[in-house]
């Protein structure tokens, strides 16, 4: 395993930046995510530091090396790519092995590495099928044994699960996350998402139009989100953000409600974020106004309202008890969890 440095990573296409000067210091077996929507860079980034794409300026580092010109090949890491990549005609032992046989390594070392990455990932009843007797999982773990088996400096895994349905996902994340305790190799992983990136990192790269919107463990960036882009991004189903007056520590909601809240330094126009679990449904207090049930969604042990509130259009989607009874028109009194509020600029939406 190895360090990985990106400092001022830039990447411009016929003179248009498309990454904005990334810099991040990966700790020798740490798990970092790269996370964000579509055409975001996530994946422009990952490919820099393989190699298959060229930087414009900056500096990329694995191990004690710049690798800026170096090929691939000559990089010592490993990348698992979205589709698997198998050599169809090759049983699941020869596309292990093919990339140790091509670096001219003896037929009991290869035997051996196979056999260590076939055990990590449960792979030894499967090793004389060919991929097409496989199941979409059991591909992905080939593809990431032939990765293993190299043992690279890094991992580099760009949307690695995307293929996989909901149930399959969620079994290939927990052996993503074992087999990274289990080798502590570092690791760079792409997603677009959230729930993915959330449970594997150690640290997220939460990108937005090529920029770096937040570096940050996980809880950092869902409980103290850099600005409001991240703070909509980040969490499922996403904060409510709205506008609101702010007057000396009382905001004015939309539909003139007044909350008492415990930043009383905010003042003025500013935007609201604040998560549906902070949303108290059976409130005691002067600060308790009314919303209207618009829909109601049921998950089991909780239930997700989406209200109006009262004498507006602005929208809240509110956590409640999977228990609690609520349908459409149902009027709800609600109260806000003021020491949980997120407050941020209305002419550029970083975190006040």
């Amino acid at each position: 395993m190895a360090r990985i440095q990106l400092q001022d990573v830039r990447k411009s296409y016929a003179g248009q930046e498309v990454i904005h000067g990334v810099t991040i210091d990966i700790a020798n077996g740490e798990f970092v995510v790269i996370v964000g929507p579509s055409g975001c860079g996530k994946s422009t980034l990952l490919r820099m530091v393989a190699g298959l794409e060229e930087i414009t300026s900056g500096t990329i580092s694995i191990g004690d090396r710049v690798v800026n010109t170096l090929e691939p090949r000559d990089r010592n890491i490993a990348m698992v790519f979205q589709n698997y990549a198998l050599y169809p005609h090759m049983t699941v032992r020869d596309n292990m092995a093919y990339g140790l046989k091509i670096a001219g390594m003896s037929k009991a070392d290869i035997d051996a590495a196979v056999a260590r990455a076939a055990a990590m990932l449960e792979l030894e009843p499967y090793l004389d099928r060919k991929p097409r007797a496989l199941s979409g999982g059991q591909r992905q773990r080939v593809a990431m044994g032939r990765a293993l088996v190299r043992e690279p400096a890094a991992f580099l895994l760009d949307e690695p699960l995307s293929n996989l349905d909901a149930k399959l996902r969620v079994q290939m994340r927990l052996q993503i996350k074992d087999l990274h305790l289990r080798t502590g190799q570092t690791t760079l992983y792409v997603t677009h998402d959230q729930v993915e990136a959330m449970t594997l990192a150690d640290r997220l790269i939460v990108m937005n139009q090529g920029i770096a919107q937040q570096i940050a463990t996980p809880f950092e960036v869902y409980t103290t989100p850099a600005n409001e882009f991240v703070a909509g991004f980040i969490g499922s189903p996403a904060m409510n953000i709205f506008d609101v007056r702010s007057e000396n520590g009382t905001l004015v909601l939309p539909g003139g409600h007044r909350v008492t809240v415990d930043h009383p330094a905010i003042d003025g126009e500013v935007r609201l974020g604040l998560r549906p679990e902070d949303i108290q449904t059976a409130p005691e207090g002067p600060d308790a106004f009314p919303v209207e049930v618009q829909s109601v969604e049921w998950l089991g042990a909780d239930a997700y309202g989406y209200c109006v509130i009262d004498n507006s259009e602005t929208r809240l989607t509110v956590r409640m008890p999977g228990n609690a009874v609520a349908k459409r028109g149902d009027r709800l009194q609600i109260s806000l969890a003021a020491s949980r509020l997120h407050f941020f600029s209305r002419t550029d939406g970083r975190r006040l």
